[in-house]
Protein backbone atom coordinates (compact mmCIF):
# COMPACT_ATOMS: atom_id res chain seq x y z
CA UNK A 1 0.00 0.00 0.00
CA UNK A 2 1.29 3.46 -0.91
CA UNK A 3 1.25 5.89 2.00
CA UNK A 4 0.12 9.52 1.44
CA UNK A 5 3.54 10.94 2.38
CA UNK A 6 5.27 8.52 0.00
CA UNK A 7 2.88 9.57 -2.77
CA UNK A 8 3.40 13.31 -2.08
CA UNK A 9 7.18 12.84 -2.07
CA UNK A 10 7.03 11.03 -5.41
CA UNK A 11 4.72 13.67 -6.90
CA UNK A 12 7.18 16.41 -5.88
CA UNK A 13 9.44 15.00 -8.59
CA UNK A 14 6.82 15.74 -11.26
CA UNK A 15 7.51 19.26 -12.50
CA UNK A 16 4.48 21.39 -13.29
CA UNK A 17 3.58 24.86 -14.52
CA UNK A 18 2.59 27.28 -11.77
CA UNK A 19 -0.87 28.80 -12.17
CA UNK A 20 -3.06 31.20 -10.26
CA UNK A 21 -6.69 30.17 -10.63
CA UNK A 22 -9.20 32.98 -10.05
CA UNK A 23 -12.97 33.37 -9.89
CA UNK A 24 -15.53 36.13 -9.48
CA UNK A 25 -19.30 36.16 -9.30
CA UNK A 26 -22.17 36.27 -6.83
CA UNK A 27 -20.11 34.28 -4.29
CA UNK A 28 -17.26 36.83 -4.55
CA UNK A 29 -13.62 36.98 -5.58
CA UNK A 30 -11.37 33.99 -5.14
CA UNK A 31 -7.91 32.88 -6.15
CA UNK A 32 -5.38 30.19 -5.35
CA UNK A 33 -2.07 28.84 -6.64
CA UNK A 34 -2.30 25.50 -8.43
CA UNK A 35 0.00 23.12 -10.24
CA UNK A 36 -2.64 20.41 -10.77
CA UNK A 37 -3.97 21.84 -14.05
CA UNK A 38 -3.94 20.18 -17.47
CA UNK A 39 -5.68 20.05 -20.82
CA UNK A 40 -8.37 17.43 -21.40
CA UNK A 41 -9.33 17.97 -25.05
CA UNK A 42 -9.27 20.66 -27.73
CA UNK A 43 -12.78 19.88 -29.02
CA UNK A 44 -14.39 21.48 -27.12
CA UNK A 45 -11.39 23.20 -25.48
CA UNK A 46 -11.41 21.85 -21.93
CA UNK A 47 -9.06 22.03 -18.95
CA UNK A 48 -9.18 20.35 -15.59
CA UNK A 49 -8.23 21.99 -12.31
CA UNK A 50 -7.85 20.04 -9.08
CA UNK A 51 -8.83 21.86 -5.89
CA UNK A 52 -8.83 20.65 -2.28
CA UNK A 53 -12.41 20.48 -1.02
CA UNK A 54 -11.29 21.64 2.43
CA UNK A 55 -10.15 24.99 1.01
CA UNK A 56 -12.22 27.86 2.38
CA UNK A 57 -12.56 29.01 -1.26
CA UNK A 58 -13.88 25.72 -2.68
CA UNK A 59 -17.57 26.62 -2.27
CA UNK A 60 -16.94 30.04 -3.84
CA UNK A 61 -15.53 28.49 -7.03
CA UNK A 62 -18.35 25.96 -7.15
CA UNK A 63 -21.03 28.64 -6.65
CA UNK A 64 -19.56 31.09 -9.18
CA UNK A 65 -19.28 28.39 -11.84
CA UNK A 66 -16.48 30.25 -13.65
CA UNK A 67 -12.72 30.55 -13.33
CA UNK A 68 -9.60 31.75 -15.09
CA UNK A 69 -6.36 29.76 -15.21
CA UNK A 70 -3.47 32.25 -15.29
CA UNK A 71 -0.22 30.50 -16.31
CA UNK A 72 2.51 32.41 -14.48
CA UNK A 73 5.62 33.85 -16.09
CA UNK A 74 9.08 33.32 -14.58
CA UNK A 75 9.09 36.70 -12.85
CA UNK A 76 5.73 36.09 -11.11
CA UNK A 77 6.95 33.91 -8.25
CA UNK A 78 5.77 36.60 -5.81
CA UNK A 79 2.23 36.29 -7.26
CA UNK A 80 2.32 32.53 -6.74
CA UNK A 81 3.41 32.97 -3.12
CA UNK A 82 0.72 35.61 -2.54
CA UNK A 83 -2.09 33.38 -3.83
CA UNK A 84 -0.72 30.22 -2.19
CA UNK A 85 -1.52 31.70 1.20
CA UNK A 86 2.15 31.82 2.29
CA UNK A 87 1.80 35.53 3.04
CA UNK A 88 -1.47 35.04 4.95
CA UNK A 89 -2.98 37.95 3.00
CA UNK A 90 -6.76 38.02 2.76
CA UNK A 91 -8.40 37.42 -0.61
CA UNK A 92 -9.12 41.14 -0.85
CA UNK A 93 -5.47 42.00 -0.13
CA UNK A 94 -4.24 39.44 -2.66
CA UNK A 95 -6.21 41.13 -5.41
CA UNK A 96 -5.34 44.63 -4.15
CA UNK A 97 -1.65 43.75 -4.61
CA UNK A 98 -2.16 42.35 -8.12
CA UNK A 99 -2.91 43.97 -11.47
CA UNK A 100 -5.88 42.28 -13.14
CA UNK A 101 -8.50 42.70 -15.86
CA UNK A 102 -11.43 40.63 -17.13
CA UNK A 103 -12.34 38.57 -20.19
CA UNK A 104 -15.71 36.90 -20.85
CA UNK A 105 -16.62 35.24 -17.54
CA UNK A 106 -15.71 38.09 -15.20
CA UNK A 107 -12.99 36.04 -13.50
CA UNK A 108 -9.82 38.05 -12.87
CA UNK A 109 -7.17 37.77 -15.59
CA UNK A 110 -3.57 38.51 -14.64
CA UNK A 111 -2.28 40.29 -17.77
CA UNK A 112 1.42 39.72 -17.01
CA UNK A 113 0.89 35.95 -17.13
CA UNK A 114 2.06 33.87 -20.09
CA UNK A 115 -1.50 32.97 -21.06
CA UNK A 116 -4.91 33.06 -19.41
CA UNK A 117 -7.70 30.53 -19.97
CA UNK A 118 -11.12 32.01 -19.16
CA UNK A 119 -13.50 29.15 -18.38
CA UNK A 120 -16.98 28.03 -17.39
CA UNK A 121 -17.02 25.07 -15.01
CA UNK A 122 -18.91 22.27 -16.78
CA UNK A 123 -18.90 19.73 -13.99
CA UNK A 124 -17.08 18.72 -10.84
CA UNK A 125 -16.03 15.17 -9.96
CA UNK A 126 -15.09 14.53 -6.34
CA UNK A 127 -12.20 12.14 -5.75
CA UNK A 128 -10.86 11.70 -2.22
CA UNK A 129 -9.94 15.10 -0.78
CA UNK A 130 -10.20 16.99 -4.08
CA UNK A 131 -12.72 18.25 -6.57
CA UNK A 132 -11.74 17.90 -10.22
CA UNK A 133 -13.20 20.91 -12.02
CA UNK A 134 -13.77 20.27 -15.73
CA UNK A 135 -13.70 23.68 -17.37
CA UNK A 136 -14.74 24.68 -20.89
CA UNK A 137 -12.45 27.41 -22.23
CA UNK A 138 -14.51 30.35 -23.53
CA UNK A 139 -11.69 32.88 -23.93
CA UNK A 140 -7.92 33.03 -24.11
CA UNK A 141 -5.72 35.98 -23.24
CA UNK A 142 -2.11 36.01 -24.38
CA UNK A 143 0.25 37.95 -22.18
CA UNK A 144 3.97 37.89 -21.56
CA UNK A 145 6.45 36.29 -23.96
CA UNK A 146 8.84 35.68 -21.05
CA UNK A 147 9.88 32.30 -19.74
CA UNK A 148 7.65 30.14 -17.58
CA UNK A 149 7.56 29.33 -13.88
CA UNK A 150 7.72 25.68 -12.83
CA UNK A 151 7.39 23.96 -9.47
CA UNK A 152 9.67 20.93 -9.06
CA UNK A 153 11.09 19.19 -5.99
CA UNK A 154 9.19 21.62 -3.74
CA UNK A 155 10.90 24.67 -5.23
CA UNK A 156 10.29 27.23 -7.95
CA UNK A 157 12.35 27.08 -11.14
CA UNK A 158 12.44 29.67 -13.90
CA UNK A 159 12.46 28.71 -17.56
CA UNK A 160 13.95 31.00 -20.14
CA UNK A 161 11.99 31.80 -23.25
CA UNK A 162 13.23 30.19 -26.45
CA UNK A 163 11.36 32.73 -28.55
CA UNK A 164 12.69 36.23 -29.16
CA UNK A 165 11.04 38.62 -26.72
Amino acid sequence: MVMPTQFRDAMSRLGAAVNVVTTNGLAGLGGFTASAVCSVTDSPPTLLVCMNQSSHQYDRFEANGVLCVNVLAAEQEHVSRLFSGQTRASIEDRFAQTKYAYLETGSPVLPDSLVCFDCKIDRIEKVGTHGILFCQVVGIGNGSQAGGLLYFDRAYHRLTSVRPV
